[in-house]
């Protein structure tokens, strides 16, 4: 085992940056007000699972069915380009299945929010970088982290209020959209070339 506090620290805040859970706290006000309850323990440790899987076997299974990394981060970030619409333009272009908070625990939060393309990519580029262990401590972290804010959702949506979750579901909408728009733009040059 070659545990480096360094590789732990530089993978976590690559992760932490990736994954954006902070911008994310609209979209998840945003899906508890749909659906009533989101559960944190259950999104947490699926993202936490997807994403350790991920880092496994991640790029084997995309080869596997003859898929690249760029074409999937491509898909992902179609889906991140009409959540962020969702979040600017007020629409709902998620149906609603009836299974509530189980569904959006899963998809859309655990599934691309958290463990989306941008992260899942990610961990592939760290595996070439960092020691295997450090990764899955930095990815572990992340998950609690995640975990908090899931919980406490409700209480930072107190804080700020109704007109500041309006204003910062805009503003991060935006940036969803650019994070989408610069997700597409890299691979879609990768899979011209």
């Amino acid at each position: 085992m070659q545990l480096s506090f360094k590789e732990i620290f530089t993978a976590f805040m690559v992760l932490f940056a990736v994954i954006d859970i902070i911008g994310n706290i609209p979209i998840i006000i945003d899906l508890r007000k749909k659906v009533g309850h989101i559960q944190s323990e259950k999104a947490s440790l699926i993202a936490g699972v997807i994403m350790i899987v991920f880092l496994f076997v991640g790029q084997s299974l995309l080869s596997l069915i003859g898929i690249d990394v760029n074409s999937f981060a491509v898909a992902g970030a179609f889906i991140l380009f009409f959540i962020a619409l969702e979040m600017i333009l007020g629409i709902t272009l998620y149906k609603d299945d009836g299974d509530g908070a189980i569904t959006a625990s899963v998809f859309p939060l655990a599934f691309p929010l958290i463990a989306g393309p941008g992260s899942l990519t990610t961990l592939l580029s760290l595996r070439a970088e960092f020691a295997i262990e450090n990764i899955i401590i930095a990815v572990i972290f992340n998950v609690l982290f995640i975990y908090l804010v899931l919980k406490t959702s409700a209480r930072i949506e107190r804080f700020i209020g109704k007109n500041g979750i309006n204003i910062i579901r805009k503003v991060f909408g935006v940036i969803l959209l650019a994070i989408a728009v610069k997700l597409f733009a890299a691979n879609i040059k990768a899979l011209l070339i």
